[in-house]
């Protein structure tokens, strides 16, 4: 028996009511309580090595989620790390108690995890020591099989007939000791991730598009750590205000200095000073702490010593030679804008035109959205620079070097062709 069918006969982990009349569907079963109660956290050595030991004799694929305190505290690290897998139950280890997980990683290691949107977690496990061989994304899954709703809740209300309670996914984490509700909500979101990923399975093989999810879960297993962004300040909120270079060097004194203090300070940098005030100060410029305290978000509520700061960035702005002023924007690796590619270059405007309208065509009639059928920035860099006299075969070759996957070639390769060969 399942978990799903074990949760069905386990009245008590539902609301009490009346069965629905026979011509309305039913209404999803609320999970209250994890199977086997709340687990108890794990932050000690000897706590965590009983937990390795319990998943390294478990069966099957492994339900893992990460918890973070995003909005609170500095950088994406884990708060918590929640797993369930047959035979060894659910657990729930604290990254701060136990921050090298690697050991738990290693013991799963040829196990296929069960992630819900897993390129928002993996880079948080990774940084405590916990990378998965193999993996199954039931986020990516949905949006495969062509469900337009692929939230968590939604999926298992959908898929499963459950519902989950997700008051708590934006509480700050690294609250201790976390609340009991807290923990009851995070051993829920593993409680039917396996059960879910089986149903998901089953619906992309009627699909025909199993091989297509394995692709994409191989993809995103093997893909290395994404590189650091390039000047990060460019993406302060309400930038595009921001005009005159001196005004843009101001935004990157101050970005630069609210990150040095919430990385100092382990808070999120937008308790430190909001991108609305930076911005503000970027466009006025102040003459000293006086005129930047009339500004939106220096308020006679900020103390002396922080106006100061705040000042002395502006002022290091203001102080900067031309030749060390940055550029209006940062150089394009790729096409122009879609906008500008009637002037730029009409012919190219036509291919773009007919690849869109022959891809969205397609994405519609297997059902599932544009983006996972094939990238746009890949559909506007073949249609910029496609491959010289285009055949099925250079054009295959150009969508494999911007990373499509083999199932993604097969379908998108023909209807691309087809774009690049048309009569201008």
């Amino acid at each position: 028996m399942t978990d799903a069918q074990e949760t069905a006969a386990d009245t008590s982990l539902r609301t009490t009511g009346g069965a629905p009349p026979d011509d309305v569907a039913p209404a999803p079963i609320p999970l209250l309580e994890p199977r086997e109660g709340i687990p108890p956290v794990v932050a000690s050595d000897d706590a965590l090595a009983g937990v390795i030991a319990a998943f390294a004799a478990g069966s099957g694929p492994v339900a893992v989620d990460a918890e973070r305190a995003s909005g609170y505290r500095y950088g994406q690290r884990a708060y918590l790390v929640q797993l369930r897998r047959d035979g060894a139950g659910s657990a729930l280890v604290d990254p701060v108690g136990c921050p090298d997980l690697s050991g738990l990683g290693e013991a799963l290691r040829g196990t296929e995890w069960i992630l819900h949107a897993a390129t928002q977690d993996l880079p948080c496990l990774r940084e405590i020591g916990m990378t998965p061989t193999g993996l199954f994304d039931t986020e990516l899954a949905g949006r495969l099989a062509g469900f337009p709703r692929v939230g968590l809740g939604a999926m298992v209300e959908n898929v499963l007939g459950y519902s989950l309670e997700k008051g708590h996914s934006a509480v700050d984490w690294s609250t201790r000791p976390l609340p009991e509700p807290w923990l009851r909500y995070a051993a829920l979101d593993v409680e039917l991730l396996i059960d879910l990923r089986n149903a998901l399975e089953d619906e992309l093989d009627r699909q025909g598009k199993l091989e297509w999810a394995q692709e994409e879960f191989s993809a995103i297993a093997s893909a290395p750590p994404a590189p650091p962004r390039q000047d990060p300040w460019r993406r302060t909120s309400g930038m595009h205000k921001v005009r005159r270079r001196r005004q843009m060097a101001v935004v990157r004194e101050l970005w630069n200095a609210r990150d040095q203090i919430a990385r100092r300070r382990d808070i999120s940098p937008g308790k430190v000073l909001g991108d609305a005030a930076i911005i503000e100060a970027a466009l006025s410029l102040p003459a000293n702490t006086q005129a930047l305290t009339a500004l939106t978000g220096f308020g006679p509520r900020m103390g002396r010593r922080q106006l100061e700061q705040w000042q002395a960035a502006v002022d290091r702005a203001k102080a900067l030679p031309d030749t060390e002023l940055p550029q209006p924007g940062q150089a394009l690796a790729g096409p122009p804008p879609p906008r500008a590619w009637a002037d730029k270059d009409p012919a190219a405007a036509a291919r773009l035109s007919a690849a869109r309208a022959a891809v969205s065509a397609l994405a519609e009639r297997l059902h599932l959205p544009q983006e996972n059928l094939i990238t746009p920035d890949t559909v506007r860099r073949v249609c910029w620079e496609p491959p010289k006299n285009p055949t099925p075969e250079t054009v295959e070759s150009a969508l494999a070097g911007y990373g499509a996957r083999r199932w993604q070639i097969e379908q998108v390769a023909p209807l691309l062709y087809r774009a690049l060969t048309q009569p201008s």
